[in-house]
Formats: structure tokens, sequence, C-alpha cells
């Protein structure tokens, strides 16, 4: 049996000003997301995706993010707290983001940047899709130091004691979803894009991916306290969220194998 170290959620005290955790955690994702923008830009020489593009996309992306993930987490998760107590809504730094509205507050950025850029959205999506996981992985890490989204009880031997939990062993399921959503669909994603693809594939792909690691991720992760919890069939929010995102992928992939690369 493990114990989480609990971390102090302050990276850096700088008199007055508090750096958290949670916050280098998203820094380090928009950082890689530049990083690797660059090197897949690097592969398709396309005359409007260039490094001032790229710095234009991820401010948008930036504000999807932000909004649309702080958005879900009070909507879809939480609403009764955050009504509750309103000002929590802008405390971004203690944890507290939902994919599924973070991805719905992209999907809304990129709509509106891909119009000022007069660039299809799909393919522009197609760009983004292989950049995305490594900044999920850099927020699973901020989940597992904030000791947050902890696991359900279990017995394996790296069951983890979260100590403002409970006493008890715990899947370490931010970690899991780390390998998951964060290495593994990286890795998938980037193989995959390597080569040219029909428009829409990789994001079909992208959207197939998350939803069945979510998925399955989900059975070892304990029910978030907000007013759902487990729902019909024993299936959690995460999990009713992530089934649509499996379909429409698997459609997606359905009909842009159709068309010509």
């Amino acid at each position: 049996m493990l114990v989480h170290p609990q971390f102090d959620p302050v990276a850096i005290h700088l008199g007055p000003l508090a750096i958290h955790w949670y916050g280098l955690m998203y820094l380090a994702g928009f950082l890689t997301f530049l990083w690797l923008g660059r090197k897949r830009i690097a592969t398709l020489n396309h005359p409007l995706i260039d490094a001032k593009f790229l710095d234009d996309l991820l401010f948008y992306g930036v504000l999807g993010v932000i909004l649309g993930g702080r958005l879900g987490e009070v909507l879809f998760y939480n609403p009764g707290y955050y009504f509750s107590h309103p000002l929590k809504i802008l405390a971004v730094w203690e944890g507290g983001m939902s994919f599924h509205g973070g991805f719905l507050g992209v999907l809304i950025a990129m709509a509106w940047f891909a119009r000022r850029q007069r660039l299809p959205w799909l393919q522009l999506m197609d760009f983004i899709a292989p950049l995305v996981p490594p900044g999920l992985a850099f927020g699973r890490l901020g989940n597992f130091i904030n000791s947050e989204l902890w696991g359900r009880p279990t017995d394996v031997p790296w069951g983890m004691v979260f100590p403002n939990a409970d006493n008890l062993p715990r899947h370490p399921s931010q970690l899991y979803e780390f390998a998951l959503e964060g290495v593994a669909l990286f890795i998938l994603l980037w193989l995959y894009s390597r080569k040219p693809r029909p428009v829409g594939a990789v994001s079909g792909l992208f959207l197939v991916g998350y939803g069945s690691f979510r998925f399955l991720a989900e059975f070892t992760r304990n029910p978030d306290d907000g007013i759902f919890g487990l729902m019909t069939f024993g299936v959690s929010m995460g999990q009713w969220l992530s089934l649509p995102m499996v379909i429409a992928g698997a459609l997606m992939m359905s009909t842009s194998l159709r068309r010509p690369t």
C-alpha cells in the first residue's frame, strides 16, 4: 500500500504571490503544444499555417480550455456548490476543470478562429488533435499533485491512501488517465497523423481514442461528488459524456476514410 505524498499545492512562493502546481501544469501543456505544433508545421508545408498562426491558435485555444473547462465543471458536475459559492468559480488554481466542458469550449473557439482565418474547420481540428494529449497528461499530473479526483477503493498492491479522502487504499486513477489519455493517446495520434489522411480521420481517431480511454478509466475513478455520482446502469457522468465522443468519432472516421486522402 502506498500513501499519497501530500504535495504543497503551491510550487513557488514569491512574497504575496503564490504560483500553484496546477497552473504550472497548464503552462507546461501550452508550451508543449507550441513545441509539437512547430514540428507538425515543418511537415505540412501549408501556405497559411506558420509560427505566427500557431501563436494565435494557442491564444484562442487557451480561452476555450479555461472558459469551457471551468463552466463545464460548474454546470456538469457541481452546480449546487458553485452557485452557493460563486467566487469559487474563479478559483481555477484550486483545480476543478471539466475535460468535456473544455473540449466544447475549444470546438467553439476553433470554429471562430477557422472562420477568421478562412480555413476549413475540420482540417484545423485534424492539425490540432495530436497536440492535445500532452496537455491532458499534464492536467492529470496536476490532479494527482492536488490530491483530487482519486480512485475507488481497491486491494491492488499499488493502491494509494489519499489522506484528504480517508484511510482506504484507492486506485491512483489520475495516473491511469495520465498514461491512457495523455501518453497512449499521444503516441496513437502522432504516429497515425505522420502520413496524409483524409480530412476528419485524425479528429475522429481522437474522439474514439479519448472517449474509449476515459470510459475505461472511469471504472477505477471515484464518482464525482456533485449532484450525479453513478447514474443509470452504474455509469458515471464522465462515461455518459464520453459515449457520444466515441460514436461521433467512429462515424467521422467511417465517413472520412471513404474520401480521397
